[in-house]
């Protein structure tokens, strides 16, 4: 009885062993829906304080998603950024994010992305819509720039009728400086232009007592508006900057002269909504900037160049973003005053 007993344990293991065994050959393999992907991003430099914040984004999202991107500085250098291009299709990643350091050039990148079968995300500076044409596996994340610039617009004109002292000369007519960020850049001519166009459209007289550029760069915008202030005295009545940094930078320059204490004020409207500019709003020193959402430019950036890596097709329903022609994504700017900051914050 025992030796049956002892036969039928041994076979009973016997068998639960085979089974195991059997169950290890057959088992699916688990990485096939985390296929490990490789992603280069370069950024037209690191130093613009708006694009400090979408690379913190992107970098945030790759993060919470358990994966990595590399992030590379060009310097603001078109010959940094082909070869930083370059070396990511020498390692055969397997998506571009491109902010583009010169947006005409982008025809270039596409032709040598295209060739090694490297889907791109440009995003925040868009290519020409020929460019993007060019291949089903280009895709764009950005905000329309005239938007910002509307925004600007109802922002001063709000001011100007509110306060009628804001017309030294009393003639009725806006005096105003326009700081522009570098010459030929599609989203400084366009803030320039609706900006300008929506204070017309208000009913508001204008005349421009200069415009030039500051190169989105703050110093570059302070020097600027010093040597304005030489020249034109008490006739400026406003200042419109296409960028934070450089209302930043004609806040300095109109401090030098006294602005900002007691009643001498002058309205200085700018986009972005930086960190820095929002500080500006707090102290009374900015009158108003617009939202240029950094994050979700930076999660729509990730979302897309990820599922691009994966070789999946982004949707509006994968990416969580309206993607408008199968290949843009527009994030929309908002206005921000000193009443709504917190919205920016």
């Amino acid at each position: 009885m025992k030796k049956a007993i002892t036969m039928m344990l041994i076979t009973a293991m016997a068998t639960t062993l085979l089974a195991g065994c059997s169950s290890k050959t057959t088992a699916p393999v688990a990485s096939t829906d985390t296929k490990k992907v490789s992603i280069g991003c370069t950024i037209y430099k690191f130093d613009d304080t708006f694009m400090t914040g979408v690379r913190n984004a992107i970098s945030a999202a790759a993060t919470e998603a358990k994966s990595s991107v590399e992030i590379v500085d060009s310097q603001n250098s078109s010959a940094t950024q082909n070869d930083k291009i370059d070396l990511f299709i020498t390692k055969k990643v397997n998506a571009l994010e491109i902010n583009p350091v010169d947006s005409a050039a982008a025809g270039a990148i596409v032709t040598k992305a295209q060739a090694a079968k490297i889907p791109v995300v440009f995003f925040n500076r868009m290519p020409a819509a020929a460019d993007m044409a060019k291949w089903d596996k280009l895709y764009y994340v950005g905000a329309k720039p005239e938007q910002s610039g509307i925004m600007q617009g109802k922002i001063l004109a709000e001011y100007w009728k509110a306060h009628p002292e804001a017309d030294k000369n009393k003639d009725g007519v806006m005096d105003y400086v326009m700081l522009t960020g570098e010459p030929g850049h599609p989203d400084a001519i366009a803030r320039t232009k609706s900006s300008i166009e929506e204070i017309v459209k208000e009913g508001i007289k204008v005349n421009v007592i200069a415009s030039d550029t500051g190169m989105w760069d703050r110093v570059k915008a302070q020097d600027k508006l010093q040597s304005i202030l030489a020249a034109n005295g008490d006739k400026i009545e406003a200042v419109l900057a296409n960028n934070d940094d450089m209302a930043l930078g004609a806040i300095s320059a109109l401090q030098a002269k006294g602005y900002f204490k007691g009643d001498k004020f002058m309205p200085v409207v700018g986009v972005d909504a930086t960190a820095p500019g929002i500080a500006a709003l707090a102290d009374g020193t900015l009158l108003g900037t617009v939202l240029n959402d950094a994050k979700n430019q930076g999660i729509a950036t990730f979302k897309i160049s990820q599922l691009l890596a994966e070789g999946k097709v982004p949707t509006t329903e994968n990416v969580g973003y309206t993607l408008t022609d199968s290949k843009y994504v527009w994030i929309d700017y908002k206005p921000i005053t000193k009443a709504n900051m917190a919205d920016a914050k």
